[in-house]
């Protein structure tokens, strides 16, 4: 089945402490339904000092989030539903709300 949300896109989050923001899209986990998007669902976490990093300490780092907690954000910056069509012999994804191509 093909990605209705892929790397790249911008979101508009639906859900949650962070619902209203939009961000792009960082990471797709398929397997996991889930979507790491920049700046939103921002935690914190504890790190050890390493070779690599030999300050350690709090870290803040994006969260994943649900697919069905983010929607496609179409030229006006709202939320869509993305439907699929063949151009050229092409399959593109489109957004309901205003037929663009994405």
């Amino acid at each position: 089945m093909a990605a209705k949300i892929k790397s790249g896109d911008t979101v508009v989050v639906l859900t949650g402490k962070d619902k209203g923001r939009t961000g792009k899209v960082l990471k797709v986990l398929p397997t996991e339904n889930r979507v790491v998007v920049q700046g939103i669902n921002m935690v914190q976490r504890h790190t050890r000092p390493t070779q690599a990093d030999p300050q350690g300490g709090i870290k803040n780092k994006e969260a994943s989030l649900h697919l069905s907690n983010v929607a496609i954000a179409d030229a006006n910056g709202k939320a869509t539903r993305v439907g699929f069509r063949v151009e050229n012999d092409q399959k593109v994804r489109f957004a309901k709300t205003t037929g663009d191509v994405i």
